[in-house]
């Protein structure tokens, strides 16, 4: 595991270095591994980075330090797993630089998505290959070279297994994620997620088996041979928990 803590604001990478904690991790037994699914073919998890926003001010003011929590979540973290293994760093940045304290440590720790953001974008293509093309950063999907007409909510849903290709989602989680601001009463049920999907697929034709139904547990995206998916400057990164 890696947690991190921060100093600042986006800047360019070149004026950020990650400072390592040698403090080693605490030795334990070792126990046996959960089991996985819907991973993508090949792969394991293997940990997991979780990334903290907090610079010393913020942390003095609440009456704590970096280094207090970081081994407070050590401790935690040992009392969890204790056969986990921890490393910490702590992300730095230029006295006085701006921006969200947790943005500056993905940067610095060279977070795919967040390094993506200060790349400038690529000319986009505007061709269009047969097959079905998910333009992430221009919110559109193509089928065999024609616009699908996507509802705003239909295009959340898709983008929602694209970005979370291969991992099963549950329809409890796309309910919460989806629905974050919608009052109880407007909130669907987990069957109305069904309808949605079924609506979705409809739009796809041929390829709606992208989509894949898990049964018991909910749905997953599944890339085809004649999918191309745009992600484009911009695109959201997926936290795993």
């Amino acid at each position: 595991m890696s947690t991190s803590a921060l100093l600042s604001a986006p800047t360019a990478p070149r004026h950020l270095r990650a400072v390592e904690d040698i403090a080693p991790a605490r030795p334990a037994a070792p126990r046996p591994a959960p089991s996985a699914s819907g991973l993508p073919a090949g792969t394991a998890p293997r940990g997991f980075a979780l990334y903290v926003g907090l610079d010393e001010l913020k942390a003095a003011a609440d009456g704590v330090s970096l280094s207090v929590i970081v081994d407070a979540l050590r401790r935690t973290i040992a009392e969890l797993a204790p056969s986990a293994e921890t490393h910490a760093t702590v992300a730095l940045a230029p006295v006085g630089a701006g921006g969200r304290d947790v943005d500056v440590v993905r940067l610095a720790l060279h977070e795919p998505a967040a390094v993506a953001r200060t790349k400038p974008e690529e000319p986009l293509d505007e061709h269009v290959p047969g097959g079905v093309t998910i333009d992430i950063s221009r919110r559109r999907v193509h089928i065999d070279g024609e616009t699908a007409a996507l509802t705003f909510k239909e295009f959340e849903l898709l983008q929602y297994l694209v970005l979370r290709e291969g991992r099963t989602i549950e329809r409890t989680e796309l309910v919460s994620s989806l629905w974050s601001h919608a009052d109880g009463d407007d909130a669907p049920g987990e069957r109305t997620i069904d309808v949605h999907v079924r609506r979705l697929r409809s739009k796809l034709g041929r390829y709606e088996d992208i989509v894949r139904t898990v049964r018991g547990i909910g749905y997953r995206f599944d890339r085809h041979a004649d999918v191309v998916i745009r992600y484009g400057h911009g695109t959201p990164s997926p936290d795993r928990f």
